[in-house]
């Protein structure tokens, strides 16, 4: 026997999308810490990189990002195996993916700049912009919107700027592209 699926009114219909879009901000509340997290950790690692390299004979100068970074991934599984959300909606999965596939082109791109010797910061806000960029169009998030433009400002920006000064770029770009919007999401009424 033939299942049938239910026929929705017009007006079920509208609202089933206007709750799948008022969904998209709601659902992504739980990512306002991950947003904050990873802000504060790439800053502090890109502020010590700098520090260590340009202030102090120490050799191994970027220990601070494989460091923060393995602790960020860390403490992110940790936070979203602690935190059983009710359900996955729609951006939560996408975003969900999105940062995946971009956590694998940040070693890949970091992988590839140490191969050649070359510093890695152009390329990895590159990376940030589009994950920022993107979040913030699916959510409809403004703020996280122009942290994305920002950081793909900043990684344009780069490319003038002597090598020495790329990580304080990457730090102001983390600061006001994760932080800034990480700390409004947070006030955002669900």
């Amino acid at each position: 026997m033939k299942q049938t699926e239910p026929v929705l009114t017009p007006s079920e219909s509208l609202q089933l999308i206007a709750g799948v879009m008022a969904d998209s901000k709601h659902s992504v509340r739980p990512w306002q810490f991950v947003f904050r997290l990873w802000g504060w950790l790439i800053a502090v690692a890109s502020l010590l990189f700098f520090v260590l390299k340009e202030y102090t004979d120490f050799r191994a100068y970027f220990l601070p990002f494989p460091l923060l970074v393995i602790s960020g991934i860390l403490f992110t599984i940790r936070h979203f195996r602690k935190h059983h959300y009710n359900s996955e909606g729609y951006a939560d999965h996408y975003i969900k993916q999105l940062w995946t596939v971009l956590g694998m082109a940040f070693m890949v791109v970091v992988l590839v700049s140490i191969i050649r010797q070359v510093p890695p910061f152009t390329y990895t806000m590159v990376l940030g912009g589009i994950g920022t960029l993107a979040t913030g169009r699916l959510i409809r998030f403004t703020p996280m919107v122009a942290g994305g433009v920002l950081f793909l400002a900043m990684a344009v920006g780069s490319v003038f700027v002597p090598d020495a000064y790329k990580p304080l770029m990457q730090a102001a770009a983390v600061s006001l592209g994760y932080l800034a919007p990480g700390y409004l999401l947070k006030q955002e009424k669900p």
